[in-house]
């Protein structure tokens, strides 16, 4: 095998041993076929990168279709959401369809099933049928409904069609194997009845087709080639192929479904259901808070497309399951960030410090640079006065010499400006340090090309001058559950792992800069991490995200 095919993932490898065995490429075709019942998650995203990455690699067409094939759980709300997250992540699909725009043929062709004895209508309970579906080791029950006469069954599937029979009144199954050791293939429903109004084709319809009759077909109808889906659909494999087989001629060109192994994301669930109860539950904003593992909280948290397409890439496809670290996808985010965000000053555990030798009045603009990792990022000015704020924990009245932030009668440079020496401290009546009395140097200040500028102290600390600070809400996130894999314990709820410390909420004193900083805009707080401004923040009511930190601190939180 050459060193290029052993670059290929298992993916690639089927779809180029078919171009060999005779598929032509223009013939390639994909398609990302979410339902539109929630929003999109981190997994999702890993399928978008996959299927549209194919897209790319081999100039093939990707349709964008939505399995629309259950009313009471889909929404438009959630159709709009799908799109944004795929065209946020920076992928343009060539048709955009619906397993809805087939419902018309999808029932003429179970008509047609009807006719040639391979489906019939049962009007057993839910309940019944599941009783007589057998077990893995024991086959199952053959319906007293399964030989009716072909004229009742149309009889009936027209009744159900017409909204003339109840919700679970009948449903109509075809007729396969009851005693296939394939479960699945143990005459499996096709419709059921809902007399729910569907979010784009209203009250037209009184059945709905089940998932596995319209997936397949819907491909088939659409040519796509190649139709990837995650490994717990390698049973429904069988039956994919046996619903294609009922309603197209060898001589048509024939999907193929392969499965590739769920990538699990650590301290959070990728499930739909799960999700769903963490917003109905009230334990998160809703469906974009930040901590969730959807795209839309990833991007309002202010994860960037590329840091996400990146990480799929990375974690690559494969045929086992396993669960990604979230400090995996977090080392993605810093690196993109780390190019592309301003760095910028603020303070959110603020310790006040008096420069007392610096005139009470006097105030300057001092030069910083945006970014030094972008030539082209420039520079801008922040204010500098007699008093400023440093964090708390930069400063401590007596500390060891590996202490090389600020301490009494220590030195530390203040970025882009002065170093400073601590003389004497104020408390408050509890023995609290609530001020630092500093004095400065004045030949010392950055850039300015003084020998003294240009002293080494051990220290660098972010500061704000307190009297240009603006005033913020800054959201501090953390993982969302405690535990690397919350639903894994069958026995216990995954809502037992909750963290109740994964968000803080501090209020932020920043440089004056930021007054203009638009949502969705990144920075990089120097020494804190990286944030971003929320999609909600107003001119007169700032809030800030707190992306990632600037080093995976959780490993140590963990030991």
């Amino acid at each position: 095998m050459s060193e290029e095919k052993k670059g290929l993932n298992f993916i690639e490898q089927i779809i180029e041993e078919d171009l060999k065995n005779g598929y032509k490429k223009d013939e390639l075709k994909f398609r990302f076929p979410p339902e539109p019942n929630g929003y999109l998650h981190i997994g999702h995203a890993s399928s978008i990168n996959l299927n549209f990455g194919l897209g790319l690699k081999y100039n093939a067409p990707v349709n964008l279709r939505f399995d629309d094939t259950n009313p009471a759980k889909e929404e438009q709300e959630y159709v709009d959401a799908i799109k944004k997250d795929v065209e946020w992540l920076g992928f343009k699909w060539a048709e955009e369809r619906y397993a809805s725009d087939y419902f018309q043929q999808l029932y003429d062709w179970a008509v047609a099933m009807i006719k040639n004895g391979d489906a019939y209508v049962d009007s057993q309970t839910s309940e019944a049928i599941a009783e007589q579906k057998g077990t893995p080791t024991e086959p199952g029950v053959a319906s007293p409904y399964r030989d009716r006469s072909v004229e009742e069954n149309l009889q009936l599937f027209e009744a159900m069609k017409n909204g003339e029979t109840a919700e679970g009144e009948h449903v109509l199954r075809a007729k396969i194997d009851m005693a296939s050791p394939n479960m699945l293939m143990r005459d499996p429903i096709m419709y059921r009845t809902l007399h729910k109004a569907h979010h784009r084709t209203n009250n037209d319809w009184k059945i709905y087709p089940m998932y596995d009759w319209a997936h397949g077909e819907s491909d088939f109808i659409e040519s796509i080639s190649h139709s990837f889906c995650t490994l717990e659909f390698l049973p429904h494999r069988e039956l994919y192929n046996w619903f294609i087989s009922k309603v197209s001629t060898p001589q048509d060109f024939q999907p193929k479904q392969r499965e590739f192994a769920r990538r699990n994301l650590s301290h959070t669930v990728v499930s739909k259901r799960k999700l769903a109860q963490l917003v109905e539950k009230k334990i998160v904003e809703g469906w974009d808070d930040p901590r969730m593992s959807t795209i839309s909280g990833m991007r309002r948290r202010g994860y960037t497309p590329m840091a996400i397409r990146n990480f799929a890439t990375s974690i690559g496809v494969g045929k086992r399951e396993n669960v990604i670290d979230l400090s995996h996808l977090e080392h993605f985010v810093r690196e993109d960030l780390n190019k592309t965000a301003p760095r910028v000053m603020a303070v959110l555990d603020p310790l006040k410090v008096v420069i007392t030798n610096y005139e009470e009045e006097k105030e300057e603009w001092l030069e910083a640079e945006n970014n030094p990792e972008d030539e082209t990022a420039g520079n801008r000015e922040v204010p500098f006065s007699r008093e400023i704020y440093i964090e708390q924990d930069d400063f401590r009245e007596e500390a060891n010499r590996k202490f090389f932030r600020l301490k009494l009668g220590g030195e530390v440079r203040l970025k882009n400006a002065y170093i400073i020496k601590a003389e004497e401290v104020v408390k408050d009546d509890n023995g609290n340090i609530i001020e630092v009395h500093c004095t400065y140097d004045p030949k010392s200040k950055s850039g300015s090309g003084t020998e003294e500028s240009m002293r080494k102290v051990k220290g660098t600390l972010h500061w704000v001058s307190a009297k240009h600070a603006i005033k913020a809400q800054v959201n501090l996130y953390d993982r969302l559950f405690t535990v690397e894999s919350p639903d894994a314990d069958k026995e216990k709820d995954f809502l037992e792992f909750i963290n109740p410390n994964s968000l803080a909420i501090v209020t932020g004193y920043l440089e004056p800069s930021l007054a203009s900083a638009e949502a969705l805009q990144h920075f990089q707080f120097q020494r804190l991490g990286y944030f971003c401004v929320d999609k909600n923040s107003m001119e007169k009511n700032l809030v800030f995200n707190r992306t990632v930190t600037l080093r995976d601190s959780w490993a140590k939180k963990s030991n």
